[in-house]
């Protein structure tokens, strides 16, 4: 893994941003600062999600025809697996270089603790305990999931238990709590 995509995690945990877009930039600012180079999926009138590889952005709307807001971002690392390397896309790969095609999250939490940036452990949805586990970086309100076991029918078969499954924000303290009580 190149020190740059290494960087390109810990600037997006740190800050809840990729590339300085916030979860709830419109998609004509993502698509100003990320290309028109994505796949675009509407789940309704409502809900609409591009796709650029590696970041996905989700946007939603009151209604049909009102303007699309953001709702959030994700990474999408165990993508990465597939050994793609065009993946991340052109305008992340111009910006860090290559991206290995896993990402440790031991690793990430060792970089994060130096900088002094901590992730909380947050209870996992029931639906993917055993096989995951979530951290909460709470001043940016990311949250980083990994493989914790693997099960066959629940994890990606190309990643290892310790690899980080996919990035994510905004996770709100309200989520975490609705997390907490239901455990």
């Amino acid at each position: 893994m190149t020190p740059y995509s290494l960087a390109f995690y810990v600037h997006t945990v740190t800050t809840g941003t990729v590339l300085g877009l916030r979860p709830a930039d419109t998609p004509d600012r993502v698509a100003a600062v990320m290309g028109t180079d994505f796949a675009e999926n509407a789940f309704g009138r409502r809900t609409m999600l591009r796709d650029y590889g590696l970041a996905e952005f989700h946007f939603h709307r009151e209604r049909g025809g009102a303007p699309w807001s953001g709702h959030h971002f994700s990474l999408q690392v165990h993508r990465l697996a597939r050994r793609d390397r065009t993946l991340p896309g052109e305008v992340l790969r111009a910006r860090y270089g290559s991206f290995a095609p896993r990402l440790r999250f031991e690793k990430l939490q060792r970089l994060l603790h130096r900088r002094g940036v901590p992730l909380v452990e947050i209870p996992e949805n029931s639906a993917n305990a055993p096989y995951y586990r979530t951290f909460w970086q709470p001043g940016s309100r990311t949250a980083v999931s990994y493989v914790a076991v693997h099960g066959e029918y629940s994890t990606p078969g190309r990643l290892r238990v310790g690899d980080v499954y996919r990035i994510q924000a905004p996770v709100s303290a309200q989520e975490v709590g609705m997390r907490t009580a239901r455990t």
